[in-house]
Order: structure tokens, then C-alpha cells, then sequence
């Protein structure tokens, strides 16, 4: 095995760039959310839940990132390089036959979706366009999953990381055009955002496959059409793991029809603060996702032992990244809400919540981790129905019950996040790992 220093180097140097990536992404959604906070508290609001409700369906591509992450690793774990593209390929395919068919169909649907989430008619007269061009992007967004995925298991983060920073930078000056139109172009408002976006997200498609014609052709990349084996284990783990990401996003979408419930202000206040969970627990996600490269490659070489051992390599990373990261939320709460949110007494609102956040980011992200290790290892259908049972038998009935019913509000809310549905995830991924079932898994 190897020495813990260069485990320690290893992990660091596969997880910065992912980290790096993940946090142009996180990056854009707080310079959107600046932008917009600009335009009035509703506009927060709308473009909150907009981009939360975008993702219960574009989540359904993250699951072939999932996919295309656990097999390719498996493969170059494995020595069988020159076929890990096949399934990148197989992924582009699958993406083309199902998105702009069904982009279309909820791009036409938006107006009536969107108003069972929210009944604020100045939420919905600005949400729903920014809706509308996020759904409009689903091509874009699958074919760059599919990309991340790959490149991320063979061990070429730094393309990732290269692709979403430069998509990422491009994306401000799009948006600061079409929300306020300098220089006497027209101003979009709110629907700009979802305009430069899109735009955005279409210009990161060429270049990945700019990189796919320059790096990969000799893993297969475009070289002959994807085979049926290939189709079906990337559906047979897209699915599981695709609708983990469409049942977290919707329980997200549903948290903010309760919260609501409370009032406009506390909607854009519990907006921010998902957007500052992003910020604080990217340690934990990318290097659950470096994580899940490793674990999939120590399962290509029969190693179980060595796969095991690295996720506690990487929580342990993770868990000094988020402690440091967590330090400026609970410590200048009022601060960091101001970045966003201009109105004093709306804020005071989020004060608590964001100590509160500051301080569970760093067990909580254990959570994030593993279950993205866990989806390295192939075991997407348990994790799927561990984030299926506490979401939807704990969060949502607990959130519903503390929040509006017995006038906890926001707060309420926010502390059955926190510790009643998070920190339980936590420690239900932790005992699962434990137990192993995970090195049993087989994908062909």
C-alpha cells in the first residue's frame, strides 16, 4: 500500500481539480445571485427555486456522470485503457436520443409546473423564463457530465477543471450583458441569467469535445458506434444514480414551496443558504468524487482492502477543508448574508441558520463523501433509497411540521436540515461503508 504522504499527495492532486471545477460552477451561482440580488428580493427568490426545480430534471444527467465515472475507473483500474471511452461514447448517444425531445416538452410545460412550487406571482413572473432557458440547456448540460465523468476517472481532472473555469469566466460577462444591458443592448432582468447560462454551458460542450478529439482518440473516443453491453450498463447505473439526483432535487424544490409558506424574505434567505452550502462543502464534494476515482480503481485491480482504506484517506483531507471553510459562517454570519441579501432585518433572519451550517458542514460533509464513493463502488440503488426513506419520511414531514405548522419558521426548517435529515444521512453512509456490501457489487 501505499506511504500515507503519497496518499495523501495522491488525493490532492486528483481532487483540487475537480475542486477547482466544482467551484467555478458554485462560483457562478453566488455571482448570479449577486448579479440578481441587485433586482430585489423576489428576484433572488425566483432564481433560487428555479435553478433547484431546473435540477430535478437536469439531475437525471449527473446520473450519467455517476456512470461513466464508476465504470471508467473500473476499466483503467483494470489496465484496459483503450476501452474506457466506449462508454463516454455511449453516453453522448444516450444523451442525444433523450434531452432536446424532453427539453422541449418542459420548456412548453414550464408555466404550469412551476406555479405548484410557489404561488408568489412575482416569483413566478421572473422564474419562470430563467426556467425555461436552464431546461432549455439539457443537451449541453448531459454531454458535459458524460465529459466530466470520464475525464475525472482516468485520472485527467485537470481537463475538467480546464473546461468549467473557462466556460465559468465566460459565463459572468454573459450574464452582467443579458440581466442589465450595457451600452444600450436590451436587459433581460432575471431570464439574462438563464440566457447567459445556457450560452455558457453550450460553448463548455465544444470544448470538451475539442479535448476528446486531442486526448482521447486512443481510448476510443468517436471511434466506432457504442455497443449494446456498453448501452445497458450505463443505464442500469444512470438510473439508480440519476434519480438520486432527481429525488434530491425535488425534495430541495418541495423545502422551498414550505419555506414559502413562511414568506418571500425567508425564501431568499433559505436561498442564499444553499448556495453557501455549495460554497462550504466543495472540499466535500470534490474530493468524494476524487474519492470515487480511487475506489474504482482500487476495485478494478481486486482490491478491496485498498479501496476501503481510501475513503477514510480522503474524509480525513475533507474534514480539515471544511472546518476551515465553515470558520467565516459562524463566525461573521451577518457578514457573509450581506454579500448577498441588503435588507438588515430580512437578514436577520439567516444569522443562526448560517452558524448553524458553519458548524455541521464539517460532519455532515462525511455524508457528502461517501456517498459519492459509494456511487464509485457501483451501490447507487442503497444510496438511492437511503436518500429516498430520509428525505421523504424525515425532512420534508419534519420541516413541514417545525416550519409553518408550529411557527418555527425559518429556523425550524433549517434545523431539521441540518441535524434531522443530514446528520442521520451521515451516519447511515458511515455504517454502510462499514459493512462493505459496496466490494460486492459486479457491473458486468
Amino acid at each position: 500500500m501505499m506511504p500515507a504522504a503519497g496518499r495523501v499527495k495522491r488525493i490532492v492532486s486528483l481532487g483540487l481539480p475537480i475542486m477547482g471545477g466544482m467551484s467555478t460552477h458554485v462560483i457562478l451561482g453566488v455571482v448570479d445571485m449577486v448579479f440578481v440580488g441587485f433586482l430585489g428580493t423576489a428576484a433572488i427568490g425566483a432564481v433560487g427555486l428555479a435553478s433547484f426545480v431546473s435540477f430535478i430534471y437536469l439531475g437525471l444527467f449527473w446520473g450519467g456522470s455517476i456512470a461513466v465515472q464508476a465504470t471508467v475507473s473500473r476499466l483503467k483500474g483494470a489496465g484496459q485503457e483503450g476501452q474506457t471511452a466506449q462508454y463516454l461514447n455511449a453516453a453522448i448517444l444516450l444523451v442525444l436520443l433523450t434531452a432536446p425531445a424532453s427539453s422541449l416538452v418542459l420548456v412548453l410545460a414550464t408555466p404550469w409546473l412551476l406555479p405548484l412550487m410557489n404561488d408568489d406571482p412575482s416569483v413566478l413572473d421572473q422564474g419562470i423564463p430563467y426556467l425555461q432557458w436552464l431546461l432549455a440547456s439539457g443537451t449541453f448540460v448531459g454531454i458535459n457530465a458524460a465529459f466530466g465523468g470520464f475525464w475525472n476517472a482516468t485520472d485527467r481532472s485537470h481537463i475538467y477543471m480546464r473546461v468549467t473555469v473557462v466556460t465559468g469566466l465566460l459565463n459572468i460577462p454573459l450574464n452582467y450583458i443579458f440581466i442589465f444591458g450595457p451600452l444600450g443592448l436590451p436587459a433581460y432582468g432575471v431570464t439574462g441569467a438563464g440566457i447567459g447560462t445556457t450560452f455558457a454551458s453550450a460553448l463548455g460542450t465544444l470544448y470538451y469535445f475539442y479535448f476528446g478529439f486531442r486526448h482521447a482518440r486512443q481510448n476510443g473516443f468517436l471511434r466506432g458506434r457504442p455497443g449494446l453491453p456498453e448501452l445497458k450498463t450505463l443505464i442500469r447505473l444512470a438510473i439508480p444514480s440519476g434519480s438520486q439526483q432527481v429525488i434530491e432535487m425535488l425534495t430541495l424544490s418541495l423545502m422551498y414551496k414550505i419555506v414559502g409558506m413562511v414568506g418571500t424574505a425567508q425564501l431568499a434567505i433559505f436561498a442564499v443558504l444553499m448556495n453557501l452550502i455549495n460554497m462550504v462543502g466543495l472540499p466535500a464534494w470534490g474530493l468524494g468524487i476524487a474519492g470515487a476515482t480511487l475506489v474504482g480503481q482500487a476495485l478494478g485491480r481486486d482490491d478491496s482492502r485498498d479501496a476501503s482504506a481510501w475513503a477514510w484517506d480522503v474524509i480525513k483531507v475533507g474534514l480539515v477543508a471544511m472546518f476551515l471553510l465553515g470558520i467565516p459562517l459562524w463566525l461573521l454570519s451577518d457578514s457573509v448574508l450581506a454579500i448577498f441579501v441588503h435588507d438588515a432585518a430580512v437578514r436577520a433572519d439567516g444569522i443562526w441558520p448560517c452558524r448553524i451550517l458553519g458548524i455541521m458542514i464539517v460532519f455532515n460533509g462525511i455524508g457528502y463523501m461517501l456517498s459519492a464513493m459509494l456511487n464509485g463502488a457501483g451501490d447507487v440503488k442503497r444510496v438511492m433509497y437511503v436518500n429516498l426513506l430520509t428525505q421523504y419520511l424525515l425532512l420534508l414531514p419534519g420541516a413541514l411540521l417545525l416550519g409553518p405548522y408550529l411557527g418555527f419558521g425559518l429556523m425550524g426548517v433549517w434545523v431539521m436540515h441540518q441535524f434531522g435529515f443530514r446528520a442521520v444521512q451521515s451516519g447511515i453512509f458511515i455504517i454502510m461503508w462499514r459493512r462493505r456490501r459496496w466490494a460486492s457489487v459486479k457491473f458486468w
